[in-house]
């Protein structure tokens, strides 16, 4: 299997857990993922709703919260342990700086161009920085941006296709296009970061996501030339996962029907499974009445149908008349719910068996 090394880290699996929030990946799902040779990553989304209380300011909340979550995750692993940030928070800034400060392994940054995120480094830093892009243009104006204003590169890319969960970096005409698959995009990404690479004598390692699921989609992904994946919705039905158990089993009953494209407040376009509340959502009687966080810088609160955030944080209670969960394209493929240990062990079998079936089919092509 190909060693994935993002500076001086080297998890004994090319595996990254993804970040899921709202409290779906906290220290209990990235510290178990790490213990089994994985990079686990906390997702700070909506840590300023789990940790609020009534002195504390919303941006006071959320450092709190992730740094306790920190602390809880380097008590149960001494494993690879990552923190993912949205860009598109309000208090990304203060989030970063926290992750910082708290000496995470990794940041990974999506939903939005992290143009600024080396600004922050301090000098005895040792946290790598990673951000999450859905196309070629993106990674390469991320890294001319870096090196010309910081002489920084990023320690890794993660290429984020749109087959994920969650909100998509894509418009939704382009959802189904062939043009803009994951398998399409990868080549382009990686002969994008090769040029910087070489220029500037980094090894800056692209990990494939969004719609990998099985040992032979990460067989196929590493062939395409990924150092690495990063998978999210198969460790959702995990007993680890920090989610409360009613999230897990709407994985488990969901049908491929069930899993929809819909408009995101934030502005972009996400994947969900199908809920009462969606379905109010659709039906147009749903209503948000006020914004009591301001936590996404591009959420409307005027012509928005719903606050996101209270409705990620309904679900992650298991509240699915007054929210929903974000999931991945083979979220239908769940059928149970199993530790950690047991889905990355199916997963590793799954991918030593397509090396094995590869291995024979070479043997027999030779005599």
């Amino acid at each position: 299997m190909r060693t994935l090394q993002i500076g001086n880290l080297m998890p004994r699996l090319p595996i990254i857990q993804g970040g899921m929030g709202v409290g779906v990946s906290l220290s209990g799902l990235a510290a178990a993922v790490a213990n089994e040779g994985g990079i686990g990553v906390i997702s700070a989304t909506g840590l300023s709703l789990l940790y609020a209380k009534a002195s504390d300011s919303f941006v006071e909340a959320g450092n709190r919260g992730l740094t306790e979550e920190i602390h809880k995750a380097r008590e149960k692993s001494d494993g690879i342990i990552g923190v993912n940030i949205m860009v598109a928070l309000t208090n990304f800034v203060e989030l970063v700086k926290t992750s910082i400060a708290e000496k995470v392994d990794i940041i990974f940054c999506g939903a939005g161009l992290p143009l600024d995120l080396p600004s922050f480094l301090t000098e005895d830093c040792s946290t790598k920085l990673v951000p999450i892009v859905s196309s070629a243009r993106a990674a390469k104006l991320i890294c001319q941006k870096w090196i010309t204003t910081y002489q920084y590169l990023p320690d890794a890319i993660v290429l984020e296709g749109p087959k994920a969960g969650g909100h998509l970096g894509y418009k939704e005409s382009q959802l189904e296009d062939a043009t803009f698959s994951l398998e399409a995009q990868l080549p382009l990404v990686i002969a994008e970061i090769s040029a910087f690479e070489e220029m500037y004598h980094k090894n800056i390692p692209v990990i494939a996501a969004g719609g990998i699921y099985t040992g032979k989609d990460m067989y196929r992904m590493l062939e395409l030339g990924a150092s690495g994946i990063q998978m999210g919705t198969r460790f959702v039905a995990t007993t680890e996962c920090d989610a409360a158990d009613a999230f897990k089993r709407l994985y488990v009953s969901s049908r491929q029907q069930d899993i929809k494209i819909i408009k995101s407040p934030v502005g972009m376009p996400g994947r969900a499974i199908r809920t009462p509340f969606l379905q109010r959502v659709e039906d147009g009687t749903e209503h948000p009445g006020c914004c009591p966080f301001h936590c996404i810088r591009t959420c409307d609160s005027k012509t928005s149908p719903y606050c996101i955030a209270l409705a990620l944080y309904h679900a992650y209670k298991g509240n699915f008349e007054k929210g929903f969960a974000f999931a991945g394209s083979n979220a239908f493929r769940v059928e149970r719910i199993v530790t950690v240990k047991e889905m990355m062990k199916e997963l590793i079998g799954e991918y030593q068996q397509v090396c094995e079936l590869i291995e024979s089919e070479t043997s027999v092509k030779k005599i």
